[in-house]
């Protein structure tokens, strides 16, 4: 799939590297600017504090529930999908995050809070749920 970088409205304040609450890794928002893409936003993890397993090999997606992406290298895997603006609400939302650590996908909304992103996975409605506060990476 081609993710391409695209930059051109206010709310794309989102847009840049973010450390989630764990500080286990770094995740880089970015703006999809191909036809099927265009306007929405997607996240991929670009750096993991401990990169690679107890055998010296690259960390793996091996949490996935489809066993043909359990080979999948964690670096550079797309964990937010198809994020959108909302002006009336302030948010970005009716997207998606894949957890890695149990191969999980929830329904999400991100919102700037300052120079903080909370980010709130749920299943179901966003009162179910947990979230996490990101902070930007310089």
């Amino acid at each position: 799939m081609a993710f391409g970088f695209q930059k051109d409205a206010s709310n794309d304040t989102i847009i840049g590297t973010w450390m989630p609450g764990a500080k286990t890794s770094h995740v880089r928002i970015f703006k999809g600017a191909n036809a099927a893409f265009k306007g929405k936003y997607y996240g991929k993890i670009v750096w993991i504090k401990e990169p690679n397993d107890e055998s010296g090999n690259p960390k793996t997606d091996m949490n996935n529930p489809s066993e043909t992406k359990r080979t999948t290298a964690l670096l550079d895997l797309i964990i937010l999908r198809d994020f959108v603006w909302d002006e009336g609400d302030g948010e970005y939302n009716k997207g998606t995050i894949y957890d890695p650590n149990n191969g999980k996908t929830y329904s999400c909304y991100m919102k700037l809070d300052g120079d903080k992103l909370n980010v709130r996975g749920y299943i179901g409605i966003a009162l179910i749920g947990r979230t996490d506060e990101w902070n930007k990476v310089n």
